[in-house]
């Protein structure tokens, strides 16, 4: 009997597992004809042009339309949102730009959906907006940047999430750390040291954490770069919620404070300046600004690893997969441990 389960659970596990696979090849043999085919589905009447965009995780496509402005249509990859997750992003989206918070959200039929399905794909509409970069330079662009992203957490403190995922030590950290050892990508010379290293680094991330205290959990964008910001008619238009989780706000901070010491205190305190006229900054949060860039830095070597099967990847990352890489990597995680040890950055 015993025997019997077990072949049972192999056997569905070897379904499962090809399931997965034909899925995932599906995904990565988009064509143009489907793409237009899922578009028009949607009653949109295509001309025919497209332009893939800067997207590896999902597919995203600037699609021409008859006598109107282009969409943008973004295939999800499988597997790795569920529908709820997907849905609850969106509305999320949704009720961000019905306060008027400039936001790219989705576009919802006259039937109020706005995840559609064409055969083995999902995807989603959204209003093509372009614009400039963002000036990390710029005292009145990042307080208005600040302000937004207040506003964002004001509303993204009001509820919870219910299917997105939580930002934690274990999910960006430890996982990613695990899956890097297990590939072959690390060479043999620097398995040891990048072992020995990410396993003392995930230790200070974790004492920075207790240092820090509790800290308040509430909706994010999750993903706040100066690349998801465009500039247009002089406002800032947020991008891509596709990693919108929750964790502290700073999340949606940090990544727009790089370069020395100076300009990163600069840089804090114009973003800081916006911010705080919609929402209170617990500054027992810089403490976590260092750790989360660490975090950041494993899970990015980590999602290459797993992404590497995807052509697109080695195509456009040729550098991962080199030893020159590793090496640096090693040394960049080195000067991370050092950047935590330093006193935080301060905002009064």
């Amino acid at each position: 009997m015993a025997y019997g389960l077990a072949r049972i659970l192999a056997t569905d596990k070897r379904f499962v597992m090809m399931s997965i696979e034909t899925e995932e090849a599906a995904f990565r043999q988009l064509t143009p004809d489907t793409l237009l085919d899922a578009v028009e589905a949607e009653g949109i009447r295509c001309d025919g042009r497209f332009l893939a965009l800067n997207s590896y995780e999902n597919r995203v496509y600037q699609v021409g339309v008859e006598g109107g402005d282009s969409v943008v249509a973004k295939f999800y990859r499988p597997h790795r949102w569920t529908d709820a997750a997907i849905l609850e992003e969106h509305q999320f989206t949704l009720d961000l730009a019905a306060q008027e918070i400039p936001v790219i959200a989705p576009l919802v039929n006259t039937e109020g959906r706005s995840l559609y399905k064409q055969g083995k794909y999902r995807f989603s509409l959204y209003p093509n907006r372009g614009g400039r970069p963002l000036e990390l330079d710029d005292t009145e662009q990042l307080q208005q940047l600040g302000r937004f992203i207040g506003r964002i957490h004001a509303l993204g403190a009001t509820k919870s999430f219910q299917h997105r995922s939580v930002l934690s030590i274990e999910s960006l950290g430890d996982h990613s750390r695990a899956l890097l050892l297990e590939q072959g990508f690390i060479p043999d010379y620097l398995r040891e040291p990048y072992a020995s290293l990410t396993a003392d680094l995930l230790t200070q991330i974790r004492q920075t954490f207790d240092i820090s205290g509790s800290y308040r959990r509430i909706r994010l964008h999750g993903d706040c770069h100066p690349g998801n910001i465009l500039y247009r008619s002089d406002t800032p238009h947020i991008v891509d919620f596709d990693d919108a989780r929750t964790g502290p706000a700073i999340q949606d901070l940090w990544m727009f404070l790089s370069g020395d010491r100076e300009f990163m205190q600069a840089r804090l305190k114009d973003l800081l300046t916006g911010y705080e006229q919609f929402y209170p900054f617990d500054t027992r949060e810089l403490y976590l600004i260092e750790a989360l860039r660490s975090l950041r830095m494993i899970h990015y070597a980590a999602w290459l690893a797993s992404r590497w099967g995807d052509p697109a990847f080695p195509l456009a990352f040729p550098w991962f997969n080199t030893t020159r890489y590793w090496e640096d990597h090693i040394l960049s995680l080195r000067e991370q441990m050092a950047a935590m040890n330093e006193p935080p950055l301060s905002y009064c």
